[in-house]
């Protein structure tokens, strides 16, 4: 009895800044990770040094913030969720820039869209559901307009072969703020749970799939009753 009057219970402000705080390092980790992932791609599609100058700066800002913000993280003074939530746009704006400027392949037809999912779902794991919805919806509203807007008509000229990829991508980009953000309250319920002192989803499913124990035979019931 003791042990359980013991237990912290968590209220709700104090989960969400929590939530900011730890996940942090996920957004910063999926940060770098865009970054290396991009300027590997560069260097390895870059066929002259002027190509090179013109596409490298992309991910020399995203470095830049970057690094200030992990920087303020380590030193133990990391930003509020506001703060997190206006540099996950500006990955959003950068990645959408990539996109749309990058020279020789713009639109759909730039493979630099992968860098959304990264970013999208690592926001996912940080943020609750309407947070989380809302900036997923961005980041596939912000693809799909510069697709249509680079593309025009010649989305439509293969058919719906361009229309099929345009929509086979943003699904996914969808998925990855679904999945991240079903892991977030999986973890948000158990870490309730554990500070509340009550079993487990896993621990509830168990006890309802154990088997009822078997009943007396008749023989002792007779014994019981004489």
């Amino acid at each position: 009895m003791e042990h359980k009057a013991l237990k912290e219970v968590r209220s709700h402000e104090q989960a969400a800044l929590e939530d900011v705080f730890f996940g942090q390092s996920v957004i910063l980790w999926a940060r770098w990770s865009v970054i290396l992932a991009g300027a590997v791609l560069v260097l390895w599609t870059s066929t002259t040094v002027a190509q090179l100058t013109r596409t490298f700066p992309f991910f020399l800002v995203l470095m830049a913030m970057n690094f200030f913000l992990h920087g303020r993280y380590v030193m133990g003074r990391p930003l509020n969720r506001t703060v997190v939530i206006a540099a996950s746009v500006a990955d959003l704006v950068l990645i959408t820039a990539i996109v749309v400027f990058w020279p020789g392949a713009v639109g759909l037809n730039n493979q630099f869209f992968v860098l959304y999912y990264p970013v999208v779902f690592a926001f996912a794991l940080v943020f609750p559901r309407a947070i989380e919805a809302a900036y997923t919806v961005i980041a596939m509203l912000a693809y799909a307009t510069a697709c249509f807007v680079l593309g025009g008509t010649a989305l439509f000229a293969n058919g719906a072969v361009d229309l099929k990829t345009l929509l086979m991508r943003l699904i996914v980009m969808a998925a990855m703020g679904f999945l991240g953000n079903y892991y977030f309250r999986i973890q948000r319920d158990r870490l309730r749970r554990v500070s509340q002192g009550t079993p487990s989803a896993l621990e509830e499913l168990k006890a309802r799939l154990a088997p009822a124990p078997a009943p007396a035979p008749a023989s002792a019931q007779r014994r019981v009753r004489s």
